[in-house]
């Protein structure tokens, strides 16, 4: 079985990872980024993937049955919708969208058009996730009234990570 063609938009801290394991995989087709220079480090390492440093020539690509979306979370939304209306399946790291209706409007045009639209959420697959899971199912922590979890690691200051719930939210 042929794996499905993707194309990942941004080679930032964590779009490097995602374009190392699709390549990994043989599923990379391409990679997009305004930066020429990580560009050409992708077309160094990745000698059979195509380059591009506009989204609009990503979506043109008829290879391409799958966007992989690791830009700044303000962009998300409209990258997500774009590539969705192009008839693309789409994966978009967290957040999917910065507004929950902008989540819902993504989520109703990915139905609509029988598409796969998939949030990053990857520590939901994390073993010690998994095993904190299974303990309080089976009731070996007790009677849990709250649980925090930190990732320790060294992650640069972003100015993207709040999501708005809509008018009135903290």
């Amino acid at each position: 079985m042929e794996l499905p063609k993707v194309a990942v938009i941004g080679c930032g801290n964590w779009g490097k990872n995602l374009v190392r394991n699709f390549a990994h995989q043989g599923a990379l087709a391409a990679v997009c980024d305004a930066d020429p220079k990580k560009l050409e480090h992708v077309r160094r390492e990745h000698k059979n993937v195509k380059t591009f440093s506009t989204f609009e020539e990503v979506l043109e690509q008829p290879e391409v049955q799958a966007i992989v979306i690791a830009t700044p979370s303000d962009t998300h939304f409209h990258l997500a919708k774009q590539s969705l209306k192009a008839n693309k399946h789409v994966y978009v790291e967290k957040p999917l969208a910065r507004d929950v209706k902008h989540a819902e409007e993504l989520d109703a045009l990915a139905t609509e058009r029988n598409l796969v639209l998939m949030v990053g959420h990857l520590l939901l697959y994390h073993p010690a996730v998994n095993c904190l899971k299974e303990l309080i199912a089976l009731g070996e922590l007790g009677d849990l009234r709250f649980v925090r979890s930190d990732r320790m690691n060294l992650n640069l200051g972003r100015r993207d990570w709040s999501v708005s719930l809509g008018p009135g939210s903290a």
